[in-house]
């Protein structure tokens, strides 16, 4: 893994701002129970992967299928039930600054400005406050918010506040960042903007990513690996390569052979597990979803 520091001015700071290409993530026979006794409900069972070092790993399931709670597992802020996390072959225990989550809503401080957000981390976490200030000025730059820094979140619109979020994460240079769809209840314009405006952070910059999300073009084009979850309680069901070179743009992607094959590899997955989720509720809806099994079938054995 390489790093670049850098280094603290003042003789007594003990803490740098570094940049590292991210470190391994492996979960082994995870399983997340919530409630005791006859309200227990099983959410993830049984669930192994790897996020590897520098690759961003998308994951990709039905709606409410669990994949919230594996992302936090993975910052530490649930624990498992069974199984365990590992950290570069270290126990995940709880929070720490090397795993930052951006969740669905956001999380920047209403009474902040744009630069005070992105400077939050370091400040509290005692980084040499020169070479905070640099780095946080050179995101502003890259993320486009410049002319916006002494802005307050309101004041931002949905797109720029999720690139402040990205800087405010980006700042703390953690070794794993868990994107919990971050750009859901954008516009479509916006959100693609966001999409192509994330890759090329990641084409600049490898870091260790899992990014959870329900799109599937969405996941095609941001993936080097994706993995397709079960329906509830989740687990892995597929691990995907996504071959597709980069760099990508998005309408190239969208009519690439190769892409539509795993669209459509991932979709036929996908679809399954939906079905076995509406299953749960009924036996006409069962009867259902067996009858489309069994099409499934007749269809692919021709």
């Amino acid at each position: 893994m390489r790093m670049r520091s850098i280094r603290s001015a003042e003789p007594n700071a003990d803490a740098t701002l570094s940049v590292t290409d991210g470190s391994a993530v492996e979960l082994r026979g995870v399983t997340k129970v919530y409630g005791d006794g006859p309200l227990a409900k099983v959410v993830v069972e049984d669930c192994g992967f790897t996020l590897e070092p520098g690759r961003v790993t998308v994951m990709v399931g039905p709606s409410g299928c669990g994949k919230s709670s594996i992302a936090f597992l993975i910052a530490g802020y649930e624990r498992p039930t069974e199984g365990k996390i590992l950290l570069d072959g270290k126990a995940i225990t709880g929070p720490s600054s090397d795993r930052l989550v951006v969740f669905q809503e956001s999380a920047l401080l209403p009474w902040l400005t744009t630069y005070e957000n992105i400077m939050f981390g370091p400040k509290a976490r005692g980084f040499n406050k020169k070479e905070a200030q640099q780095r946080a000025e050179m995101l502003l730059d890259r993320v486009g918010l410049r002319d916006f820094r002494d802005k307050y979140p309101p004041q931002l619109s949905g797109g720029m506040q999720r690139r402040a979020e990205l800087a405010r994460a980006l700042i703390n240079d953690p070794k794993v960042m868990v994107l919990d769809e971050p750009f859901r209840g954008l516009d479509h314009m916006t959100r693609g903007l966001m999409q192509e405006y994330y890759s090329s952070l990641l084409e600049e910059h490898s870091r260790t990513t899992l990014f959870i999300t329900t799109d599937i073009d969405e996941a095609i084009f941001l993936a080097d690996r994706l993995l397709i979850m079960t329906s509830i309680p989740t687990r892995v069901c597929k691990l995907i390569e996504v071959d597709v070179p980069r760099p990508r743009k998005r309408e190239d992607v969208l009519v690439d052979e190769r892409a539509n094959q795993i669209k459509e590899q991932a979709l036929d997955l996908l679809h399954e597990e939906a079905m076995k989720a509406f299953a749960g509720g009924s036996k006409a809806a069962a009867d259902f979803v067996g009858a489309y099994v069994k099409r499934r079938g007749g269809r692919d054995g021709r």
